[in-house]
């Protein structure tokens, strides 16, 4: 066993503070790598403080990894030690079922492994996340990045940036279309510069209009206020593809609205009750669509690394010392981050 140390939280009250724990020795088929940034997603704060339940501790979160492999099993061929590598949301899957056949792992019919807060397969080990010195894993959840992306705006790339690159490709969202990007946050600030670069026009839908000056230096070419009842009747029916990326339960009647016939809008964002109910016909009288989109698979989430160093796409992001994760995880929750924090693992040493 590895030697390794990071930050863990060790109840849903106490901040995260140095932990110790051991990482495996690499098999053949694995991929050992020195984690140099790691990414705070807001889900690394709700599992800390087990809003959704089941959360368990210790628990060191991070599912945004990038870092230098270190080392590589005799099996593997995907990276050689001195690549740089990302690790995402998920460490394993089952890999029969027909999800993962296709590469759709995030839809594992007996459900992913996920980075952390989950047990390894057939163990009661638990698996640790991306707060830590390194990370051992099959080289089938690792993914190749450039060396000509910037590696600290790179980490976010591997939850933020797949949640919405995978949805606007699965639903073609390109040149000719009109695309809405709902929220402009960690995730909604991915929405637009991928919506951008798929060629189509984009609009940002925010709550805020002081946001409007930042929406238009990252792609979109028009901001909607959303309170602004008159703006929005405007633009009824007006999209042909509408990315939600609200994290909290919200009112998803006036943004249906905004759908053209058999147009779709895509939920990335809530993950809890949502609230006041669906009218149906929003629905019903446009044959419009609403859906869910969760990550990616590993093929697609490789896909999204090489498109983003073809067209230099990564995310805005501010750098923090592990010793401050603490207080990033307050700022996060007052949204006051523009828009991903960012740990410098170095700080670590």
């Amino acid at each position: 066993m590895i030697k390794t140390r990071g930050y863990a939280v060790h109840d849903p009250t106490s901040p995260l503070t140095p932990f110790s724990f051991e990482r495996r020795e690499p098999g053949p088929h694995d991929v050992q790598i020195e984690i140099l940034y790691c990414g705070i997603c807001h889900t690394d704060l709700h599992q800390a403080r087990n809003d959704w339940g089941g959360s368990m501790y210790p628990m060191v979160p991070g599912h945004e990894i990038v870092g230098r492999v270190t080392h590589v099993g005799a099996q593997v061929t995907k990276v050689k030690p001195d690549d740089y590598a990302g690790v995402g949301c998920m460490v394993d899957s089952c890999r029969r079922c027909p999800a993962c056949h296709e590469g759709l792992e995030q839809y594992c019919e007996e459900g992913p492994t996920w980075t952390y807060n989950a047990k390894e397969r057939g163990s009661e080990q638990l698996t640790f996340g991306g707060y830590s010195e390194r990370v051992v894993v099959e080289e089938r959840f690792v993914v190749k990045i450039p060396a000509s992306l910037d590696l600290q705006a790179v980490a976010p790339l591997l939850c933020a940036g797949i949640t919405t690159y995978s949805p606007l490709r699965h639903w073609h969202v390109g040149k000719g279309q009109r695309v809405g990007v709902i929220g402009l946050g960690g995730l909604g600030h991915m929405g637009v510069k991928f919506a951008k670069a798929f060629g189509a026009q984009v609009v940002m839908i925010t709550t805020s209009p002081a946001k409007g000056k930042d929406a238009l230096r990252l792609g979109a070419s028009e901001v909607l206020v959303s309170k602004d009842s008159a703006a929005m009747a405007k633009q009824a029916k007006s999209f042909h593809f509408l990315l939600n990326t609200i994290p909290n339960p919200h009112d998803l009647n006036p943004y249906l609205a905004l759908l053209k016939r058999d147009a779709t809008m895509v939920l990335v964002g809530a993950l809890t009750a949502l609230e006041p109910p669906l009218q149906g016909h929003n629905l019903i009288s446009d044959r419009r669509r609403l859906a869910g989109s969760v990550i990616g698979g590993m093929p697609e989430t490789q896909e999204m690394i090489d498109f983003c160093a073809a067209h230099n796409i990564v995310s805005d992001v501010e750098v923090v010392p592990i010793q401050s994760v603490n207080q990033a995880y307050e700022r996060l929750l007052k949204n006051d981050v523009r828009y991903r924090f960012v740990i410098d693992m170095a700080s670590l040493k």
